[in-house]
């Protein structure tokens, strides 16, 4: 609900950044079964980022696909917080070292303020991890999430 109609609400991303994290989402899921979603919110107050994209994974209900191997990037912007959690089948594919790697290069680009630019190439680094371990199978294979970002508070 929108108390003040005539203050818009800010993106917090730009029609640019948003369109690179969504070509990286459907490139990183080309090749792979696997299911990659990017959750961008602007705080994340008194949780542990990883708590709260787990919280986030769980509502989405990502923990239902097939082959249990969809993946969340988490980010909130103004707190500068960020996290990705990978559901129990890659998981134990690739391991904690794996996720830890990821973040810390993401948090590289966005050091630099490329923010839409950290996220594609990290969602790209997770589906080539998703299509080592869980490789494309035209008979089988389908779409199970949602391609784009969801946007939070």
């Amino acid at each position: 609900m929108n108390l003040f109609p005539w203050k818009k609400k800010k993106s917090l991303f730009n029609e640019e950044d948003t369109r690179i994290i969504v070509k990286a989402i459907r490139h990183a899921e080309q090749a792979t079964s696997g299911e990659v979603r990017v959750y961008v919110e602007s705080h994340c107050s008194w949780v542990d980022a990883i708590d709260r994209a787990a919280e986030i994974f769980f509502i989405l209900k990502m923990e239902k696909t097939d082959l249990r191997n969809a993946t969340l990037v988490y980010v909130a912007l103004k707190d500068r917080q960020l996290a990705v959690f990978g559901d129990q089948g890659i998981h134990n594919k690739v391991g904690s070292e794996y996720w830890n790697r990821i973040v810390k290069e993401m948090l590289g680009s966005f050091n630099r303020n490329d923010y839409a630019k950290g996220i594609a190439e990290c969602v790209i680094q997770i589906g080539d991890a998703l299509k080592t371990h869980f490789p494309f199978n035209r008979d089988t294979d389908k779409n199970e999430l949602p391609d784009e970002i969801v946007f939070g508070r």
